[in-house]
């Protein structure tokens, strides 16, 4: 079922100036319920259980709608009102109140960190020198990813950035594109240091409350109390079930806001008037062309959907990708996040932005309604980017939820599962404990549950979350836990 709105004003979409005779396109309301119809039938097609769209052109909100249901064998419905996780599409709010502290001359981009954080350090003493505020907004800090900080839900953002000294760097600095949510949590930190007040705080006051944005939350800790929430999904072999919601508060500036397409259409709006609202500025004209404009080459393969749009150039600026889609400069970021999609995409030179949220993980359908709205604002041939992006995704394998059958005739583990049990450490993400209950290993990482390990072939174990390698040491015992690409190695008591 769906709740929608849609605004009957024909939908005016006019090329960008670079045209010698600009050429107008109409976009009718019979074109919009048709988009209507196309997308009802997407959600169906990639099973999505709700899902909610809104486009905006200049000032208005042309389209907003909202599709299928808050909770599977639930009857609540969508709409343009449900609130939903917009995961890493926060990245740019936080780059925009660090911007807004640009304008007041709080801090300047290109800033040292330690000059405004004296204890911030990394592996690299010259990174720790150099690393400016700039290359913590455009990842390219040399850092692998460090999500693992996070994930086990309960080490507070100091101590997560305070651990990030000891990560050795898997690239050179400012050499290439590494995405990364603890380095970008650093931001949130230093708009506190810079303002006085915690990142949640300015973001409300600064952005939500200027914005009129009453129905979006800055911390998933704040979601639980309000009404129209979306539950999160997770294709569970090959069918949709409800998981957790997932609190991303320890790194909220990378990506911690609930929101609903109503209200996220005032933040394109927002952004697609060059940082004003009602005409107020409250973003500089400079600095808010510094915030969009490229820094460094992302890599294509980041999005797949990109092998179908070919665009020429692939980038990333301070909190929004850039990309170019025939001929028009696009803005535009993902947020996925434990059951939840976002896609914000915006045209500026048409003044037409496009923002999706899903309650279903990493739900691709997104990218295709983004280009869907691209196309039909620019008046291009009619395209199905559904089905070519269902096409394209065929082949991938969903998420097990349990633990998939062991092999035939796979080789036992070659010691006694007693002797897998014990403490693995890391000096910067921590221990995983794994423990021997009722016949059964299980791992717990932090706050984290692991589940129970079955055995894969010989020291290869599985779980729900993870695969689970132990090394042996030769002399009966193990030496350490391979899991989440990382070594821990045993405690010996």
């Amino acid at each position: 079922m769906k709740r929608w709105r849609l605004v009957a004003t024909p939908f005016l979409l006019i090329a960008g100036t670079g045209l010698a005779h600009a050429q107008t396109t109409r976009v009718t309301p019979a074109d919009l319920g048709a988009f209507d119809r196309y997308v009802a039938q997407a959600v169906r097609d990639w099973r999505v259980p709700g899902l909610a769209i809104a486009i905006v052109r200049n000032d208005s909100v042309v389209f907003a709608r909202g599709y299928g249901v808050l909770e599977l064998t639930k009857p609540a419905p969508v709409t343009e009102h449900t609130r939903f996780a917009i995961g890493s599409t926060t990245k740019a709010m936080t780059s925009a109140a660090l911007g807004m502290l640009v304008d007041e001359g709080k801090l300047r981009w290109d800033d040292r960190v330690i000059d405004h954080l004296p204890d911030f350090r990394l592996f690299d003493p010259y990174v720790t020198r150099e690393i400016t505020i700039r290359d913590l907004l455009t990842h390219r800090s040399g850092l692998p990813g460090t999500d693992l900080l996070w994930l086990r839900a309960d080490l507070p953002q100091d101590e997560m950035i305070r651990r990030l000294r000891y990560v050795r760097p898997n690239s050179s600095f400012r050499s290439l594109f590494t995405y990364q949510n603890v380095v970008y949590a650093i931001g949130g930190a230093l708009v506190a240091k810079a303002s006085g007040m915690p990142w949640e705080e300015f973001i409300k006051a600064r952005i939500f409350a200027p914005l009129g944005m009453t129905e979006s939350e800055p911390l998933v800790l704040g979601i639980a109390s309000r009404p129209n929430v979306a539950t999160p999904h997770g294709e569970v072999r090959d069918t949709v079930r409800t998981v957790p919601i997932r609190t991303t508060d320890p790194v909220a500036s990378a990506g911690s806001v609930w929101s609903s397409v109503s209200d996220m259409a005032k933040w394109m709006r927002f952004v697609l008037d060059s940082g004003r609202v009602a005409g107020k500025r409250l973003l500089a004209a400079g600095t808010f062309s510094e915030w969009v404009t490229p820094q460094i080459r992302a890599p294509v393969a980041l999005y797949p959907a990109l092998s179908l749009a070919r665009p020429h150039a692939f980038s990333y600026a301070l909190g929004w990708f850039v990309q170019d889609y025939r001929g028009q400069t696009v803005w535009m970021h993902t947020g996925s996040i434990n059951g939840m999609s976002a896609i914000v995409g915006l045209l500026p030179d048409r003044r037409t932005g496009v923002f999706v949220l899903a309650n279903l993980d990493h739900a691709e359908l997104r990218h295709a309604l983004m280009y869907k709205v691209f196309d039909m604002a620019a008046g291009n041939p009619e395209r199905d980017w559904s089905a070519e992006l269902r096409k394209l995704f065929s082949g991938e394998t969903a998420t097990a939820s349990g633990p998939p059958a062991r092999p035939v005739n796979a080789a036992p583990p070659s010691l006694a599962l007693s002797r897998y049990a014990g403490s693995y450490a890391d000096s910067t993400y921590g221990t995983v404990e794994v423990t021997l209950v009722d016949g059964s290993l299980r791992a717990k990482f932090g706050n984290e549950d692991l589940g129970t390990l079955v055995p894969w072939e010989y020291e290869i174990f599985r779980s729900p979350e993870s695969v689970f390698t132990f090394v042996p040491d030769g002399r009966g015992n193990v030496a350490s836990l391979q899991i989440f690409g990382t070594s821990f190695v045993r405690v010996r008591r």
